[in-house]
């Protein structure tokens, strides 16, 4: 689309006001603004009261969403940002149960901001997965040359609202098809958001889960690579469809649906009111990777689904858009997420698959607050435009991005200077061999 004059204008006065800032001054202003800090609960479920607790969780945030560990935010001169404090709220705080309820307290109060209604409504949403190298040792890291070359890696599936806000994520093997986790990602996400619509790239694609998003009440619109080989199906075998009766020469078992219409029916009421996790659904689908008849009716019902999906991706242009542009905010969050996780070259080094999902469970909570942080002042930024004789079209404000980082630093702030003992010719003093640096 084109940009006209006045949008552009808008991104550079909005650019140009945005204020400096830091990763720990993002993330002790949006705890403030939020309150999200109470979401960390002690693992005997009380909160914390020990003093300059926020401090102390910000710091390890910041040394977890940016994978640089604790080290770098260690000060001992502050009883607050000592290695025994930090390591005490890490082992005891940080866990996915409460990553989940503070991310659930920044997409509420995201939500309610007045600039982020010209961006969307929260049902729609976009699912994608972002790569990352993991240590060989790690038992479900799997390879996969084009994103890890000769070494193993782990995939971050995570979900984004129309607003812009993260709605979870899960650590799945780097090899696996992402049809499911898409399901799980969007009955489990925690956030008062109920997205309704959820676009993915091809890889997330099949004919069962068209049929499953279908009976759960939710349309799956992908963008789907080499549509013009796609298969499409009809119902009616004598049908005329004048031009399509070359393309649609697959035939649905309608009989097949209706047999299995009641287990079906089961499948998707057990999934909506969780006594069936997503995870479990290919133990009922499949027995030694052959299809159960269920499967099989459900891809049938998909195959419907996704016909009318192509057809309509194919003749509707404003939806092919739609889709292209939530799938371009996906990326451009991964390109943000890539920014903030810079340390160790940006790979997991943690072989477990908990410390995993709690890293980057951690690393969503970073981009979420700094989504959330870019949003507030850029309203602020459209109020002072206002006020001062230059209001904002709505038109303009609606294809602004929250997600930008030129004006973050998060490579920290470096010392210049040595103690004076080491000035003066003196030597820094060695470490005990069991110091508590060591563990």
């Amino acid at each position: 689309l084109d940009e006209p004059e006045s949008l552009r204008a808008l991104r550079a006065a909005i650019q140009t006001r945005m204020p400096k800032a830091g990763m720990p001054d993002i993330f002790l202003e949006v705890m403030a603004r939020t309150g999200f800090a109470k979401s960390f609960s002690h693992l005997s479920e009380r909160q914390a009261t020990v003093e300059h607790f926020e401090t102390s969780l910000c710091a390890v945030l910041v040394g977890g969403a940016c994978n640089i560990g604790l080290e770098p935010v260690v000060r001992p001169e502050f009883a607050a940002l000592r290695r025994d404090r930090l390591s005490w709220v890490s082992q005891n705080f940080i866990r996915p149960e409460t990553i989940a309820a503070a991310n659930a307290a920044i997409v509420a109060a995201h939500s309610r901001l007045d600039i982020v209604q010209h961006w969307g409504a929260g049902e729609v949403a976009s699912a994608d997965g972002m790569r990352f190298v993991a240590p060989s040792s790690a038992i479900h890291a799997g390879p996969n040359p084009k994103y890890y070359g000769q070494e193993r890696g782990v995939t971050w599936y995570n979900m984004i609202s129309d607003q812009f806000s993260g709605l979870g994520g899960a650590v799945i093997p780097g090899t696996l098809r992402d049809s499911l986790v898409v399901l799980a990602l969007l009955l489990e996400q925690e956030t008062e958001l109920e997205p309704l619509e959820i676009m993915t790239d091809t890889a997330a694609y099949s004919d069962a889960i068209f049929g499953l998003f279908w009976l759960l009440g939710y349309r799956f619109s992908p963008r789907l690579a080499d549509i013009g080989g796609a298969k499409l199906w009809r119902i009616d075998r004598q049908a005329t469809y004048g031009q399509f009766d070359a393309l649609a020469w697959g035939r649905i078992n309608i009989a097949l649906i209706r047999e299995n219409w009641p287990d079906l029916i089961r499948l998707a009421g057990s999934l909506k009111l969780g006594h069936l996790k997503a995870a479990g659904v290919m133990r009922m689908l499949q027995v030694k990777d052959r299809p159960t008849t269920l499967a099989k009716a459900l891809s049938e019902l998909g195959r419907i689904i996704k016909t009318l999906h192509i057809l309509r991706y194919i003749d509707d242009r404003p939806f092919r858009r739609r889709i292209l542009f939530q799938l371009n905010r996906q990326e451009l969050r991964h390109k943000l997420g890539r920014r903030v996780h810079h340390g160790d070259r940006g790979e997991i080094r943690s072989p477990l698959r908990q410390g995993q999902g709690e890293q980057l469970g951690v690393l969503g909570l970073a981009l979420n607050a700094i989504v959330h942080w870019n949003a507030v002042y850029m309203q602020e930024a459209v109020r002072q435009l206002g006020d001062a004789g230059t209001p904002a079209l709505p038109a303009d404000i609606a294809r602004l991005s929250p997600i930008s980082w030129r004006h973050i630093n998060f490579l920290g702030r470096y010392d210049f200077s040595v103690p004076d003992a080491v000035a003066n010719g003196g030597l820094r003093p060695l470490r005990q061999p069991n110091s508590e640096w060591d563990f």
